[in-house]
C-alpha cells in the first residue's frame, strides 16, 4: 500500500489544515480490496482528489489499466506528480466523464461529489455504460452524506446498501445497473440572450448565481477600449458569453480547471451563438495563457477549498490575474463581502476601487500597476 502521508496537493495550495487524502480514500480501498483483483483491467476511479485512490489501486494491481476521471485539472496534475514522487509507474489514463471512462467497467471507486446533480450524472452514465455485473463503491465523509444520495444512486442502480462507518467515513455499495434511462445531462436554461448549458458538477447549474449577477450589473463600465478579455474560472461561461454579446469586437478566452465547467462553457457559447468569438480552455489558473495578454480579466472566485472556507484559491487567482493583465489593465472581481479581499487585491494587482457592495457581495475594479 502507498504511504498516504507522502501525498501532496501540488499544484493546489498547500496548507497545514488542507490534506491530500482522507479516511474515505483508505476505507474505499479496504472495502474494494477483494473485488479489485477479479477484473484488473476493468477498474474505473472517479473523483480522486490528489491520487490516493488511483495510486492505491495501482499499487495493489501492478500493471492494471485504470481509467480515471478527476473533474479538477489540478487533481490530474497532482496524481501524476505524486506517482513520480513515490516511484509508481503510471498505468492509468485520464478521461472526461463519458462513455469511454465507464464502458465495460466491473469495479468503480467513487469519491461521492457534494452535489446531487453531479452524482445523478455519474450514476446515469454508470448504468448506461458499465458492465451489468459492475460493483460501485461510493464513499464520503458521513457529515456530507445524505439519504438522498442513496435515492439518486437507486434511480440508476437497482441495489444500494450502506456499510458501517469508520473514522467518520462510510461506503455505499451499488449494483445491478438499470439500463435504458434517459441521460438528462447536460441541461439547458435561457436567461435573456444567454443560453446556459450545465453538466451536473458545474457550479450553479443552469442558473446564474448571485455573485455573477452582481458583476454583470456593472460590467458596462469595464474598459471600453478593451480588445482581449479573460474570464478566469469561467464556470458555465455566463460572464464570457455576456461580455461577447455586449461587445462584438472583443476576443474572449474563458478558462477553468473543471472538466464539467469547460464542457458546459463550450456548450453555452454554442447555444448563445458566440462560439466564434470565445475560446474555452481547461487550465489551472490560466497558466497556459501568455503573460500581459489581457486588457480585462473577469473573476468570480470560489471561496471554498473542498468543504473548507479558505482564501487560498482566491489569492492564487488574483496572482494569475496580475500575471495576465497588461499594465493599466483591469481586474473586475466579485467576492463575498465578509472576506475583505480588497487589501490583498491592492497588494497583488494594484489600485482597487469598490464599485458596488451589499451585505453579501462586493464588486471591485483593480488596475494593474505598471
Amino acid at each position: 500500500m502507498i504511504d498516504f502521508e507522502q501525498l501532496r496537493r501540488w499544484p493546489d495550495i498547500e496548507a497545514p489544515e488542507l490534506v491530500a487524502h482522507d479516511a474515505t480514500d483508505r476505507l474505499l480501498l479496504d472495502t474494494a480490496d477483494e473485488a479489485l483483483p477479479a477484473h484488473p483491467d476493468a477498474v474505473t476511479v472517479i473523483g480522486d482528489r490528489y491520487g490516493a485512490l488511483t495510486l492505491g489501486v495501482a499499487t495493489l494491481l501492478p500493471g492494471a489499466r485504470i481509467r480515471v476521471h478527476q473533474d479538477a485539472l489540478s487533481g490530474e496534475l497532482a496524481l501524476d506528480a505524486n506517482a513520480e514522487r513515490l516511484g509508481v509507474v503510471p498505468t492509468w489514463s485520464h478521461h472526461g466523464l463519458d462513455a469511454a471512462l465507464l464502458e465495460g467497467a466491473r469495479t468503480v471507486l467513487l469519491q461521492l461529489p457534494r452535489g446531487l446533480d453531479a452524482l445523478d450524472e455519474i450514476a446515469g452514465l454508470l448504468a448506461r455504460h458499465a458492465h451489468p455485473d459492475v460493483r460501485v463503491y461510493a464513499g464520503g465523509r458521513v457529515k456530507h452524506m445524505t439519504l438522498t444520495m442513496n435515492d439518486v444512486l437507486s434511480r440508476h442502480l437497482g441495489e444500494v446498501s450502506a456499510g458501517r462507518a469508520r473514522q467518520k467515513s462510510r461506503i455505499l455499495t451499488a449494483t445491478h445497473p438499470t439500463r435504458g434511462g434517459a441521460l438528462g445531462w447536460p441541461r439547458t436554461s435561457r436567461h435573456g440572450d444567454v443560453v446556459v448549458v450545465a453538466h451536473g458538477a458545474a457550479f450553479a447549474g443552469t442558473s446564474i448565481d448571485v455573485g455573477t449577477r452582481a458583476l454583470l450589473a456593472v460590467l458596462d463600465r469595464a474598459a471600453h477600449a478593451a480588445r482581449d478579455v479573460v474570464d478566469l474560472g469561467c464556470g458555465t461561461g455566463v460572464l464570457a458569453a455576456s461580455f461577447a454579446l455586449a461587445r462584438p469586437g472583443v476576443r474572449v478566452v474563458a478558462t477553468d480547471q473543471s472538466w464539467a465547467a469547460v464542457e458546459s462553457a463550450q456548450a453555452t457559447m454554442r447555444a448563445t451563438g458566440v462560439a466564434d468569438r470565445v475560446t474555452v480552455s481547461r487550465d489551472d489558473a490560466g497558466s497556459s495563457l501568455p503573460e500581459a495578454s489581457a486588457d480585462v480579466v473577469l473573476l468570480n472566485p470560489p471561496f471554498h477549498v473542498g468543504a473548507t472556507v479558505h482564501t487560498a484559491i482566491s489569492r492564487k487567482l488574483f496572482e494569475a490575474a496580475a500575471r495576465l493583465l497588461r499594465p493599466g489593465g483591469e481586474l473586475w472581481c466579485v467576492w463575498n463581502s465578509p472576506l475583505g479581499h480588497r487589501p490583498v487585491l491592492e497588494r497583488v494587482v494594484g489600485a482597487t476601487t469598490q464599485i458596488a457592495r451589499d451585505p453579501r457581495f462586493t464588486v471591485t475594479r483593480s488596475i494593474r500597476r505598471g
